[in-house]
């Protein structure tokens, strides 16, 4: 595990979700402050709190944006080279890992209240989470 992976794992064990986790480890390389990161990134967690898109995912989106994005409407090459990279990344992942998606992940809805307590019972959050926050930070790296 990188650096920056550890980094992300302690920030999420500290109270951060995955997506602020993920995006606070890397966004300095990219004029980005950890705050504003951890501020842009703060409802992502658990799927945007519904159980979609993980929030490691989300947030490695969001640095691939940083690094690869537009900010001209008129600059279509980047816009295919920051969604080229979004594919490789969110195919990486999934391979890695079977799924994108937090519910199935996890293996629990957290947007149903019942399956978040048991997902929280079970100490999921600690041992699923920790795994997809290091793995979207090294898949981030390799891709530099």
């Amino acid at each position: 595990m990188s650096q920056a992976s550890e980094q992300a794992v302690e920030d999420f064990k500290n109270g951060f979700n995955c997506a602020q986790a993920v995006l606070g480890a890397l966004c300095e390389r990219y004029d980005l402050e950890k705050e504003q990161a951890f501020r842009i990134t703060s409802g992502l967690g658990g799927g945007m709190r519904c159980g979609e898109a993980c929030g490691a995912v989300v947030g490695g989106v969001l640095l691939l944006g940083l690094r690869y994005g537009f900010s001209d409407a008129g600059e279509g090459n980047k816009k295919e080279v920051c969604y080229q990279k979004t594919v490789e990344f969110t195919e990486n992942f999934k391979r890695k890992n079977g799924s994108i998606v937090c519910r199935e992940l996890l293996g629990f809805d957290v947007a149903v209240p019942d399956e978040y307590a048991q997902a929280k019972e079970l100490g999921l959050f600690q041992k699923i989470c920790p795994v997809m926050i290091a793995e979207a930070v090294d898949i981030l790296e390799k891709m530099g």
